[in-house]
C-alpha cells in the first residue's frame, strides 16, 4: 500500500473500535489460555512495559517495523517483537516509555513519530509484564540505528504483506506453556512472530481491515 494512501485512513484508524480479546485470541494457543486462567492477574504485582507499532514509508510503500532481539538468558531471547521495553522511573507515561525505548533500540527520535492510537495491553505470564502497545506513524523515510546490546536486526514488514491472511500459519513449537504445541504465527520470510507480539499484531490488523473497508 502506498504510504500516501495509508495516510488517508488515519482519521478512521483513530476512531476504529478495538477488538481486544477477540483479536488476541486468534493468535493464542489453547495451552496459553489454560495457563492465564490459573493466574490472578490483578493481585500479581504486574510489571509495566510499552511498545511502538511503527508504520512508515519505504520507497513510498507503507511498512511496519519489528526487531529481532539478541540471544540472551531470558524468556524473550531471540524473539521478534516491537521496539519497546519496561517503564523507567523517569518516564512520564506509557507513551513516553514506548517513544524512549524506540529511540534507544532503533534510533528513531520521538520527534519523528506521531502517536495516533492506544491499543489493548497484553499480559505476558512468563515475565509478568503487562505491555501497552501504541500505533505511531513516521511521515518520512527512516534510517534505523540498532542498539547492539539488545537488537540483532530490524524487520521492515510491508503493510500489504501484513494484511495478507496467508502470512498467518501454525507452527509446532516449544514454549513456556508446553512442548511440541501448535502455535499461530505471522510468518515473515524465515521469521515466525508469535506470542504477545502476534496478539498485538492481530488487533492492529483487525483495526486496519475495518478502517480500509469503510
Amino acid at each position: 500500500m502506498d504510504f500516501s494512501d495509508f495516510l488517508k485512513y488515519v482519521p478512521k484508524i483513530k476512531q476504529e473500535k478495538l477488538l481486544a480479546e477477540e483479536a488476541h485470541l486468534k493468535m493464542v494457543p489453547f495451552e496459553r489460555i489454560l495457563e492465564v486462567e490459573k493466574i490472578n492477574i490483578p493481585s500479581n504485582n504486574l510489571r509495566k512495559a510499552a511498545v511502538m507499532m511503527l508504520i512508515y514509508p519505504k520507497n513510498k510503500k507503507s511498512h511496519l517495523a519489528l526487531i529481532v532481539r539478541n540471544t540472551y538468558p531470558g524468556v524473550h531471547s531471540a524473539q521478534i517483537g516491537f521496539p519497546g521495553g519496561k517503564v523507567e522511573i523517569e518516564d512520564e507515561s506509557l507513551i513516553h516509555t514506548a517513544l524512549r525505548e524506540t529511540h534507544e533500540e532503533i534510533g528513531i527520535h520521538p520527534d519523528k513519530i506521531e502517536v495516533i492510537k492506544t491499543f489493548t495491553a497484553v499480559f505476558i505470564p512468563p515475565s509478568n509484564f503487562n505491555v501497552a502497545p501504541f500505533l505511531g506513524i513516521s511521515h518520512a523515510e527512516l534510517e534505523f540505528i540498532e542498539q547492539e546490546e539488545e537488537v540483532a536486526g530490524i524487520i521492515e514488514f510491508p503493510l500489504l504483506d501484513f494484511m495478507n491472511d496467508k502470512t498467518i500459519v501454525n507452527k509446532i513449537m516449544d514454549t513456556s506453556y508446553g512442548n511440541n504445541i501448535e502455535v499461530p504465527t505471522f510468518k515473515i520470510n524465515e521469521h515466525y512472530v508469535w506470542g504477545a507480539t502476534a496478539m498485538m499484531m492481530s488487533e492492529l490488523k483487525e483495526v486496519l481491515k475495518s478502517s480500509f473497508k469503510n
